[in-house]
């Protein structure tokens, strides 16, 4: 049996609200389609360490309905020209997509892997 998968714009609230929790700042740079857009986050460590999360393959999600998310390239870490031109190709494949600013010293992405 299949469990449906919460609501893009619901899911961004909740994450949003447990970055906040944890004393990571979080903002919401693009709004995409409520019920199903891609998430995609982008965390800044504030020292010039960034990472950015999107959709695990297919072959890696469950039919739990937890979203779970990949780093989208091979490094630990990235800077921010790195991270800002895989963001851009981003956007170019899907008007429709979520992008989420995380701030967090610590590194912590609060995702599931």
């Amino acid at each position: 049996m299949s469990v449906s998968r919460l609501r893009a714009d619901f899911w961004v609230s909740a994450y949003l609200r447990r970055c906040a929790l944890e004393g990571a700042f979080g903002t919401l740079r693009k709004r995409g389609a409520a019920e199903a857009g891609a998430i995609f986050v982008v965390l800044d460590c504030l020292d010039g360490r960034m990472a950015v999360f999107g959709p695990a393959p297919q072959s890696e999600a469950g039919d739990d309905g937890v979203r779970r998310f990949a780093r989208l390239h091979n490094e630990d870490w990235i800077d921010g020209a790195a991270s800002a031109q895989i963001v851009a190709r981003e956007r170019k494949f899907d008007s429709d997509l979520w992008i989420v600013d995380i701030e967090d010293r610590q590194g912590r992405s609060f995702l599931d892997f």
